[in-house]
């Protein structure tokens, strides 16, 4: 018996969405996290462990809309761990220690992280790696850095995962261009600039 764990960086995988599509993501455009733990439980194999733990940094702003969401994600079998959003604070670090809280426990077999944070991410998975423990990144490999090509870990981008995204992402992604080439259509306007 093995225990899966997927720690889901939220606020970092909504940043890198909102960088994809230019602008605030909607529930339309965000990944379906029920996908998703449907997606880790056909990982995992008969009589194994599943933990699938979502991490989030709460404004106060926020905190209302948020709830209806945290409650869903708890009613399709997902942790959450909430803290509140103080100026720069994050979750890294409580989700690494969660990572080493759970290695701790003696069966921790496979480790999934959601986020595109390399710096945070890169030198952790790898020292779990090198313990034995299969580490898997999810994330956009145009935003991931080298968690996307660093030896030891498995990349998975998240579009590949069928049906966690409603609509395909415009992502400008020049390393897996078809043979064929592609066309990018433009965001913009000629003239714009100069108010033409």
């Amino acid at each position: 018996m093995a225990r899966h764990l997927l720690v889901w960086d939220a606020p970092n995988v909504d940043m890198t969405l909102a960088n994809i599509i230019d602008g605030k993501p909607t529930a339309k455009d965000r990944p379906d996290l029920a996908v998703l733990g449907d997606w880790l439980v056909e990982q995992a194999g008969p009589g194994d462990t599943i933990e699938a733990c979502v991490f989030i940094n709460v404004a106060p702003h926020v905190a209302g809309p948020l709830r209806g969401w945290v409650m869903w994600l708890l009613e399709q079998g997902f942790r959450v761990f909430a803290k509140p959003k103080h100026g720069d604070s994050d979750v890294d670090d409580d989700m690494l220690d969660h990572l080493w809280d759970r290695l701790a426990g003696g069966d921790l077999a496979h480790v999934y992280v959601g986020s595109n944070d390399a710096k945070a991410f890169v030198t952790p998975l790898v020292e779990l790696a090198e313990r034995g423990i299969d580490c898997n990144v999810l994330g956009f490999a145009e935003y991931a850095g080298t968690l996307s090509a660093t030896a030891g870990m498995r990349f998975i981008d998240l579009e590949t995962i069928e049906g966690l995204f409603a609509e395909p992402l415009p992502r400008i992604t020049l390393e897996t261009l078809p043979e064929d080439g592609r066309w990018f259509e433009p965001t913009g306007s000629l003239g714009e600039r100069i108010g033409l």
